[in-house]
């Protein structure tokens, strides 16, 4: 993505899957480092994460 704009966040950041998120995250890392945009990105990534995580530990538990 070319410049991620607070519009682009408001308007999409809900439908960018977690891949999507934390590439963006890294751009950003290496780009412009604007505390507010990673502090949001880094925000999405965790919740992404954290469902992606608590879906795989609960399909264990189911199996056992």
């Amino acid at each position: 993505m070319a410049h991620l704009t607070w519009r682009v966040l408001n308007n999409e950041l809900h439908s960018f899957s977690e891949e999507k998120v934390l590439s963006l995250l890294n751009e950003e890392l290496v780009g412009e480092k604007r505390l507010s945009i990673l502090r949001r990105l880094h925000q999405r990534y965790s919740i992404l994460r954290a469902d992606r995580e608590r879906i795989e530990i609960l399909s264990q538990a189911k199996r056992v």
